[in-house]
């Protein structure tokens, strides 16, 4: 999953994250670097820990970030600058130089944004989550006046105006002038002073909500524990008389805990409910006042699907191809949960997961007493190693950091390291559960790539943040194979940062479009299920997010809604999903990806698609194969955001994949043809 995704000054703010310029000599090989794994044991850990000397600095290498008031003075520093761009943008006359102070102007916001956008949601102490949080909202609200700026926008419009200029330009300094002024018409530059500033204050109003609605989704709700079974209090956390239910359990073997967390964590919140729908609710009217039917179809614009239209059209051709195979394999688990619960045989929501699981393991003939954590952390980060210096002529070291740089004391920083292109780029590791941590998996850019004014390449930096337990007793940190494909997952987004050099921070990397993004990091799942047979079941995964997918498009259709958002819901679980909609819960005000994917979550199957085409033509004869891992680099990966990525897939595919295509790639990953081809390579 990607974060830290919004919409820029004009666009890069969505796609970009700044942090400070890399200084001189940054490239050198490193002293300091040790082997991957060893930044993994638990031995070399406690070394590690004790190992950051020298000066003190603050988060990421920002001596000013050592405090939270830190944040108020890097703030300030960055609008002070916007300030000076924005002179410079509207007195610079028409040539490549109106681009690239388009793309300083972008960066000196999302310096501080971005990284914000990290601190507020990580950093353990509630001090800097606060102040990052305010330094997000102040620097959100000036980039909406900035994409409203009528002098700012004449300035770019003269750049695209002028024939002969743009002819001059080269393809990806034409294509981020595009990109510029595509944010300045989505924003609604073309209204009149009225309706702009109404644009603006929707625009501030809906990053409020977002902040708000994300609080709401992952706050525990407790019940008194008296009204639950003493037998399973024991599966949550206490606090006083009352038990706190903070997630699912849906791995939990126990059919009456799964049902309790299902139904009291799902339980609805009148606070949420009302976030959720002035969330879009101002969606809607937003994308109207700026000339779009619906919010889907403003937010559609650039991707790979291109408008509502085609989604729903990839939804319901893969909901048909899917439905009797889902049925067929919840037939089967209904039989094995009567077995095991013969009072109680229905399948339910809560069920699905847990049995998805039982089925995996006795298709495949392994004892699902063994079904457990069994690969270390440590070695899955020499097979990352090990697969990128083979693919990819990369490697990754362990690095010391400097008093201050990070925030907890389990974070490793990682340099990435071309073999001839020497350091490319850094990428802090935020592995571990603590308080406070929200439960997902993501990957931030806190820096990103650019060429800078003094010829020198800005080096990405990102975060990995995943949410892995302890380990005990000094022992390895063991990962279940869901825990290593998500690690895989995210690792290809950050190998997606690393090596999308383009020539502005506005493109680069994971700025690109959402149905494209996930390409390079799904693609790595397919890689860490090769030989594997533990995840090789039928996907269930698929069907619940074509049902997730549709329930996303409905909310940001046509409105006014014509049932409450419970409602359609239900109907759609219903008809999408084959399992029943269980009375008085509402899932969705637990979805928060429709703060940062709304309009968009089916990016996750359309991408899922174009990496299954890509693995099975390019990578499954041979998933080390060098040759195919540059072309890789270079048709998909080093482009970032600078190329329309339907033509980055036709340049890695030699096709343009159609609805079908892409239909049939997920449906063929079910096949057990294609699963024993897996297994026997």
């Amino acid at each position: 999953m990607l974060a830290g995704c919004r919409r820029a000054l004009p666009a890069a703010l969505s796609r970009a994250l700044q942090g400070r310029a890399a200084g001189p000599g940054r490239r050198a090989v490193s002293t300091s670097w040790c082997p991957v794994g060893a930044a993994f044991d638990a031995k070399q850990q406690q070394q590690l820990r004790g190992s950051a000397a020298g000066r003190e600095t603050g988060l990421f290498g920002v001596p000013e970030l050592s405090c939270p008031e830190g944040f108020q003075e890097a703030q300030d520093r960055a609008l002070q600058e916007s300030e000076q761009l924005v002179q410079m943008a509207c007195s610079a006359p028409p040539g490549p130089e109106t681009v690239m102070i388009f793309d300083q102007l972008s960066d000196s916001l999302c310096r501080v944004a971005d990284l914000a956008d990290f601190v507020k949601i990580a950093h353990p102490d509630f001090a800097f989550r606060e102040a990052a949080e305010e330094a997000c909202r102040n620097i959100g609200t000036m980039v909406e006046k900035l994409n409203t700026d009528v002098e700012l926008c004449q300035s770019l419009r003269r750049l695209l105006a002028d024939e002969i200029v743009m002819n001059s330009l080269d393809p990806e300094t034409r294509r981020v002038a595009e990109l510029f002024m595509f944010d300045f018409e989505i924003s609604g530059i073309h209204l009149d002073e009225e309706k702009r500033k109404k644009a603006v204050n929707l625009n501030v109003r809906i990053l409020d909500l977002c902040n708000e609605f994300l609080t709401g989704a992952h706050l525990p709700n407790k019940i008194d524990k008296h009204v639950l079974p003493e037998h399973i209090w024991c599966n949550f956390s206490a606090e006083g008389n009352y038990l706190q239910i903070a997630g699912l359990h849906a791995d939990c073997p126990d059919d009456l805990v799964r049902e309790a967390a299902y139904k009291i964590f799902l339980h609805p919140n009148t606070e949420q409910l009302r976030r959720l729908e002035e969330l879009i609710a101002s969606r809607n009217s937003l994308a109207q006042l700026v000339g779009y039917d619906t919010f889907a179809h403003r937010a559609l614009q650039g991707t790979m699907a291109k408008n509502p239209e085609t989604v729903r059209e990839f939804l319901e051709k893969l909901s048909d191809q899917l439905s009797k195979r889902t049925q067929k394999d919840f037939e089967i688990m209904t039989k094995m949960k009567m077995k095991l619960n013969p009072q109680n045989s229905k399948l339910m929501p809560w069920d699905h997961p847990y049995y998805s699981g039982l089925l995996r393991a006795e298709r495949y003939n392994i004892d699902p007493g063994l079904y457990c954590p069994f690969f270390s952390l440590g070695a899955c980060m020499e097979g990352l190693n090990s697969l990128f210096s083979q693919l990819l002529g990369i490697s990754l070291y362990a690095e010391q950091t400097q008093k201050g740089e990070v925030w907890s004391e389990d974070v490793r920083k990682l340099a990435v390291v071309h073999e001839t292109e020497g350091l490319l780029g850094y990428i802090y590791c935020d592995f571990f559960q603590r308080p406070d941590k929200p439960h997902q998996d993501c990957h931030f850019t806190v820096r990103g790539g650019r060429l800078k004014e003094n010829g020198e390449y800005q080096l990405p930096v990102v975060v990995l943040m995943l949410s892995l337990p302890h380990s005990a007793r000094g022992a390895p940190t063991l990962l279940s194979p869901g825990m290593m494909e998500n690690l895989f997952h995210e690792m290809g987004h950050a190998m997606h940062s690393m090596l999308g050099r383009t020539r502005y921070q506005h493109v680069t990397g994971t700025r690109c479009a959402t149905d494209f993004a996930e390409v390079p990091s799904i693609l790595m799942e397919y890689f860490a299920n090769d030989y594997r047979v533990v995840n090789q079941f039928a996907r269930h995964y698929k069907t619940g997010q074509v049902f997730y997918a549709a329930l996303d498009q409905i909310y940001h259709g046509k409105h006014p809604l014509k049932k409450s958002t419970t409602e359609i819901l239900k109907e759609t679980q219903e008809k999408v999903y084959g399992l029943p909609y269980v009375p008085n819960t509402a899932w969705q005000l637990r979805f928060s990806h429709l703060v940062g994917y709304g309009a968009k979550y089916y990016s996750y199957l359309m991408s899922r698609a174009v990496a299954s085409m890509v693995w099975k033509q390019c990578f499954a004869q041979d998933p080390f194969d060098r040759a195919m891992g540059e072309r890789y680099r270079r048709e998909m990966l080093v482009h970032g955001g600078g190329k329309e990525p339907i033509l980055m897939v036709q340049g890695m595919l030699q096709k343009s994949p159609s609805v079908e295509d892409l239909v049939d790639a997920l449906v063929s990953d079910l096949d057990q043809d294609f699963e024993s081809f897996i297994m026997d390579s």
